[in-house]
């Protein structure tokens, strides 16, 4: 078994995430009976190596030296370099080029390479892309071009989906009362409950418990667009008491008396710090290969990663559950609406639309569910899990995702076109990559 195997052997995982071509991808049924985890971790660590910050001199004897290296995609080299003077001088570049500042600077701007063949770029523009998919089933929606010049919202792209009930000034008003200006958009129609996903950040209502007339027309907008009688559901990423602070602090939830047909629930996912410490021991267990398997599986317990794989299966679940069997609308946020909410949104859809299954379908969803919805990447991607330093913003949000992807391809193995080596590959270029995808936090910065 898999998840039998003893700390750092992260190589051989049997069958472990191998995709197939198989029924379920054509079949177009969604995913049922998920369970919440199968087994630990998919461990990254086989791309390039890029590096962390500060290479280690870790031995300097007579005329030569080693230099460890601990790198973001997780492996850890050693550099047996004769001369101490040289040692020293290739210690201090790798640490300089290690430790850019500018994004102009990284590596993409300097990749080129000898051979590369470009597919077809259809993919580089999925809100228009996906519209048409939308459009095709209904025409409650409509293709909005009014963050053209990113003035309503800096990390939403030009281009957004949003009913079509909804004017242009109501979704800039609707704008000012969210954080971040990020209003709610359509993220995926499913076409047999005729529902919706929605995504959006925190209403500010603040300890006055303010109200916006166009947020609450955008909201009954997309149950009037839904099929006869379709509820409502608030999927808050926060806890209540985190909600409740952050009304203290300008932000808050919607009220029930403001927002008629929209139930809100409460499902905690946890984000930043927290989580980023959780893969720092992670990381720290699986590099321990001296420890029984009691102390391997005790530390793999106490470090919850499996919690988060869980606790994110688990609401992703929720969200498709409501749609595919209750069918409900679902809006996802919780307070900046760029790192839990995508995890929710994104797997949802993966359970449901055998579209996001595909390869191409896969692409295109990370395309418009992390990269131009506005994850901020430099920030989250920054060090990885050997660095001495523990940014404010550091957390494998989109390495836990890609770990729920490969949850979902070990319990269906026939359901996924592309198997474990796609998201190791997407956790290298996320972390570490020659070419520009995933650079900065925004579509607006790139």
């Amino acid at each position: 078994e898999t998840w039998r195997r003893r700390p750092g052997s992260w190589g051989a995982r049997g069958s472990a995430g191998r995709g197939g071509r198989a029924s379920a991808v054509g079949a177009g049924a969604p995913l049922h009976n998920v369970r919440p985890y199968e087994t630990p971790f998919s461990s990254p660590g086989r791309g390039r190596g890029t590096l962390s910050l500060n290479p280690y001199i870790s031995r300097v004897e007579g005329d030569s030296g080693t230099i460890t290296l601990r790198c973001k995609d997780l492996r850890v080299l050693q550099l047996e370099i004769e001369g101490v003077e040289a040692t020293l001088d290739i210690a201090r570049s790798i640490e300089a080029l290690s430790s850019l500042e500018s994004v102009i600077t990284s590596f993409p701007f300097f990749y080129r390479p000898k051979s590369l063949r470009l597919g077809d770029a259809w993919h580089f523009h999925p809100p228009e892309s996906y519209y048409k998919r939308v459009a095709r089933e209904t025409n409650a929606w409509r293709l909005s071009e009014a963050n053209e010049d990113f003035s309503l919202c800096p990390s939403y792209p030009r281009a957004v989906i949003v009913p079509r009930a909804v004017n242009n000034d109501a979704l800039a008003r609707s704008a000012r009362f969210r954080q971040g200006g990020r209003f709610p958009v359509l993220s995926y129609y499913h076409a047999p409950s005729g529902t919706a996903v929605l995504r959006s950040s925190q209403p500010l209502t603040g300890p006055q418990k303010r109200r916006c007339a166009e947020d609450e027309e955008l909201l009954r907008a997309v149950l009037a667009g839904a099929r006869p009688g379709a509820q409502g559901f608030i999927v808050d990423t926060r806890s209540t008491q985190a909600a409740k602070q952050a009304r203290m602090t300008g932000g808050g939830t919607e009220s029930k008396a403001a927002y008629p047909g929209w139930k809100r629930l409460h499902r905690p996912l946890e984000r930043g710090r927290p989580l980023q410490e959780s893969f720092v021991r992670l990381v720290e267990a699986c590099g321990d290969l001296e420890q029984s398997m009691d102390r391997w599986l005790s530390r793999l317990e106490g470090c919850r990663w499996l919690s988060h794989v869980k606790e994110t299966l688990s609401t992703a679940c929720l969200a498709a559950h409501s749609m595919e069997r209750e069918g409900a609308c679902i809006l996802v946020h919780g307070a900046e609406g760029t790192d839990s909410t995508l995890l929710v949104t994104s797997l949802a859809q993966i359970i449901l639309d055998p579209l996001s299954r595909t390869m191409a379908g896969f692409q295109e969803l990370i395309e418009r569910e992390w990269i131009q919805a506005g994850h901020p990447f430099q920030l989250r991607c920054a060090h990885s899990a050997f660095s001495h330093a523990r940014p404010k913003h550091e957390a494998p949000t989109f390495l836990l995702f890609l770990d729920c992807v490969w949850q979902l391809g070990r319990q269906f193995p026939l359901s996924l076109e592309f198997g474990e080596g796609m998201l190791l590959a997407l956790f290298d270029h996320a972390y570490a990559s020659p070419f520009g995808t995933f650079l900065c936090n925004s579509e607006k910065e790139r």
